[in-house]
């Protein structure tokens, strides 16, 4: 517990006071934002103001992860290891993205196929990986099973290990994209993405706890409802230093944002989100964890498909916060009312979680 409370209370004062650091240098350098031309108005004020804030949270996340280890002597476990490469990965492809635009000056960054390449190189990396390095009890961080609240009897290793992990590669790859791509949308508000992110990650820190303090091979406290996942505290520990870093950006982030996250962090943050939700058995579960990405991503996708069929549009734009703007919400009560239902996703997805634990 010592080393999970350090872990998000360095990665919190890393954050806080390293971002107005890394502001002044961005300033001096002339990284700014790029805002697209056929989004809100109210936008337009907001180019130039320093992005790529995604290097602050990466690195607070890290030294916090560090430093917890280094303080309390503990390893860090395999699983841990493998969420921060998926995390770190995508953040470097991120800042691709976002440096890409600044030198372009323009709101393109990387092209379609340079992303999807960078993307894939991780996940597959990642997903490889996540099959490997069995503990004394033959775990492994990932399994080839799909999982809702923990495992189901859904298993891609149906037809062997090979197509197994050719299926797990797959699967755990949609879900990369999946998460990275939603966060990426939801950047789109001051604050926004940020502090639904901290929601998130705060639910995960106490799914990751609950396994561990039921984790299967603790002999004192396993029981019939244990849970069968290889590195639950390692997973609380880097849940709790994202947490902590979101935390101390968003004291920058927040409207009126003097940084913005950019690429770099709205595709670390999902990649995260996708690798902890592997690890932990919760794939599925993540979906209503991270309920607030869910549906921006589907305002989007009903947005295209149904411009696509009809001519017509949904929404006054999409992704759905930029619809309320245009119908005349204030940007900080959208984000607010947009935090609250975070919340009640994350608040719903947990309950859910320990439910199951008790009817079990």
């Amino acid at each position: 517990m010592i080393a999970i409370l350090v872990a998000a209370t360095v990665s919190l004062l890393v954050a806080l006071f390293g971002t107005p650091l890394f502001i002044r240098f961005l300033v001096r350098r002339q990284y700014g934002q790029f805002v697209r031309q056929d989004g809100p108005t109210a936008h337009f004020t907001k180019r130039g103001t320093p992005t790529m804030g995604g290097v602050v949270i990466i690195a607070a996340t890290l030294i916090g992860w560090i430093v917890s280890a280094i303080l309390t002597g503990s390893i860090p476990s395999v699983s841990a290891v493998l969420v921060m490469f998926l995390m770190t990965g995508l953040g470097v492809v991120g800042f691709l993205d976002d440096f890409t635009k600044i030198r372009k000056q323009r709101s393109l960054g990387l092209s379609a196929k340079g992303k999807i390449i960078g993307q894939g190189v991780v996940g597959i990396t990642f997903a490889v990986l996540a099959l490997q390095f069995p503990n004394e009890n033959f775990r492994t961080p990932a399994s080839t099973r799909i999982s809702f609240l923990r495992d189901t009897n859904i298993d891609l290793a149906f037809a062997g290990a090979t197509l197994g992990l050719i299926l797990f590669v797959i699967w755990a790859n949609f879900l990369i994209t999946a998460w990275s791509n939603a966060v990426n949308l939801t950047d789109g508000l001051d604050g926004l993405a940020t502090g639904a992110s901290l929601v998130v990650f705060g639910a995960y820190v106490l799914v990751s706890l609950w396994q561990m303090s039921q984790w299967c091979q603790r002999i004192d406290t396993a029981g019939p409802s244990c849970y069968e996942v290889r590195d639950p505290q390692g997973l609380a520990i880097v849940s709790a230093s994202i947490m902590g870093a979101c935390i101390g950006f968003l004291w920058w982030n927040a409207s009126p944002a003097k940084i913005f996250m950019g690429d770099t962090g709205s595709l670390a943050l999902g990649g995260a989100l996708a690798g902890l939700s592997i690890f932990t058995r919760t794939e599925i579960l993540a979906a209503i964890i991270g309920g607030l990405f869910v549906i921006i991503v589907l305002s989007d996708v009903i947005q295209i498909g149904f411009f696509k069929m009809t001519g017509r549009r949904v929404f006054k734009m999409a992704p759905l916060h930029h619809h309320f703007e245009l119908s005349g919400w204030g940007e900080v009560t959208i984000v607010i009312r947009f935090w609250l239902i975070a919340g009640l996703f994350a608040a719903l997805g947990t309950g859910i979680f320990y439910a199951e634990w008790v009817v079990g």
